[in-house]
């Protein structure tokens, strides 16, 4: 399999193309990020199969640029992962335009941008496109307006991309992970209270890791998920389904450790 992936220099991104070399010799990767000296480490780490491109996914140039760096790599696509995305936190009425415009560039238009690049490759491959998303993106998050607003357009995005690419054979599907232990996340996270309290939200009793959210990507990419389009995956532990424990409602049974 020869897949793109974006945001590959850390957390879910580097999660999915470790688990890919792991999985084949035989795949071909071409990662990208910002960050050129962990992009470097993750290929040196995987090997020859894999090769690298710094870009900046806020450009629109960003398809074009990467998508050539992959042809140089590999001879084909099969599948894309876009995986990288920023985050920033305030109340909207604090929020500038121009961090609206970075991400939603970022988080959203970056995805077309790969995928319009990547399309007749992906038709004559008969690929698959795989889009990080968030619980974010169904669950509006307090501070995070900008965040889950490009996200859910995302989740849009892709399911638009799912009807019209679908007679190409390009099946584009997203994942969305709750909270998820990541260096984007890890500041926050090892505080030991606020861990203890988001774990008690979630009925598995624990944070996501990145490779729970890249085993789920590697499944849409794959033939087993064949006949599988236009859906988002929640990867979250159950959370998304605690809204009514977490106010009071119903017997407010708690499930057994």
């Amino acid at each position: 399999m020869r897949v793109i992936i974006t945001g590959a220099a850390s957390g879910i991104g580097r999660s999915v193309a470790e688990s890919l070399a792991a999985e084949s010799s035989e795949h071909k990767l071409l990662l990208t990020d910002r960050d050129a000296d962990g992009l470097a480490v993750v290929a040196n780490a995987i090997g020859s199969s894999a090769t690298t491109c710094v870009a900046d996914l806020s450009s629109a140039e960003c398809g074009d640029q990467i998508v050539a760096a992959a042809l140089k790599h590999m001879d084909g696509i099969d599948g894309v992962v876009s995986n990288a995305g920023i985050i920033a936190g305030a109340p909207l009425v604090e929020q500038t335009a121009e961090l609206f415009d970075k991400i939603y560039a970022i988080n959203t238009r970056a995805t077309w941008l790969l995928a319009k690049a990547a399309h007749p490759h992906l038709a004559k491959s008969r690929g698959a496109i795989v889009a990080t998303a968030s619980m974010s993106a169904t669950q509006p998050t307090p501070g995070l307006g900008f965040y889950s607003s490009s996200k859910a357009a995302l989740l849009m995005l892709m399911k638009q991309l799912s009807l019209e690419w679908g007679g190409d054979g390009i099946r584009c599907n997203t994942v969305s992970p709750g909270p998820t232990y990541t260096p984007m996340t890890q500041a926050g996270y090892d505080d030991a209270d606020r861990r203890a309290q988001r774990e008690s939200m979630i009925p598995l009793g624990k944070l996501g890791m990145a490779e729970d959210v890249a085993n789920t990507i590697l499944f849409l990419l794959s033939p087993k998920a064949g006949h599988v389009t236009g859906i988002d995956i929640l990867v979250d532990g159950g959370m998304s389904n605690n809204l009514m424990p977490a106010t009071g409602g119903g017997t407010g049974q708690k499930a057994s450790k």
